[in-house]
């Protein structure tokens, strides 16, 4: 903004957007002056106002009550005004070190194809390489199972992989919540025999889940090599589901 412009209406406008912003997203500030900022926000209802608006994800006041009931307001208002906080809401996820409420007003904004395409680019975003803190692509991963759909299940299976255990322990819950048997079966049986896997948690994971969803395995034998080395009262029907 030059000299000029700062002492335009546009110019007022844009400092008072950027003030109210600040205020919004203030842990500091006073509740009553905090919510204030957050209405104001919802009424000037521009992507920039709505990226604000976002960003009182980030952080938790202290008085926890008040916390989740600001958060709670947010998530009503931006549902209100349907698909067009999208454009915001992918770059405030895309920028954001949490994505839990923001996934959630994705779930009530996005549909078909506006809904795979967001979670394929977040995928793309987060994926299986290392990160300090892997708590944001566990958050996606966790969502994602929650959703069955085998587009969304074929974006889960290279989470199988990643470097973190605890997102491929994840991933595997996701997975068999899933239930798709065309495309979770294969992929979890792999990880099942893969003796480069040396966590015996997300191994035990994958028998009990995949005898309770009743998948079937292509390799019996192995499969049930397997369980007797890890000592689970199992075992590989005619058919080969797995059973308990």
């Amino acid at each position: 903004m030059g000299l000029a412009d700062f002492f335009t209406k546009e110019g007022r406008q844009a400092r008072n957007l950027q003030k109210m912003i600040q205020r919004a997203s203030d842990k500091h500030a006073q509740s009553p002056d905090r919510f204030r900022a957050l209405e104001l926000l919802r009424d000037d209802g521009s992507q920039e106002a709505i990226i604000g608006l976002l960003r009182r994800f980030s952080f938790v006041y202290d008085k926890t009550i008040e916390d989740e009931q600001e958060k709670e307001w947010i998530y009503h208002e931006l549902v209100a005004m349907g698909t067009k906080v999208l454009p915001a809401l992918r770059k405030y996820m895309k920028e954001s070190d949490t994505l839990g409420w923001a996934l959630k007003v994705l779930e009530q904004t996005a549909k078909g194809d506006d809904f795979r395409e967001t979670l394929r680019a977040l995928c793309q975003q987060n994926d299986n390489s290392y990160v300090r803190d892997p708590g944001k692509k566990t958050q996606l991963v966790h969502f994602m199972g929650e959703h069955r759909d085998p587009a969304i299940a074929e974006l889960l299976l290279p989470y199988l992989e990643d470097i973190d255990e605890g997102v491929r322990f994840k991933a595997v819950e996701a997975l068999l919540h899933q239930g798709q048997q065309e495309v979770v079966a294969e992929p979890l049986t792999r990880l099942l025999l893969n003796k480069a896997e040396e966590s015996r948690r997300i191994k035990i994971r994958i028998v009990e889940g995949m005898a309770d969803a009743g998948l079937c395995v292509s390799d019996r034998t192995a499969v049930e090599r397997v369980i007797d080395e890890l000592g689970i009262d199992a075992q590989v029907d005619n058919q080969g589901r797995v059973r308990r």
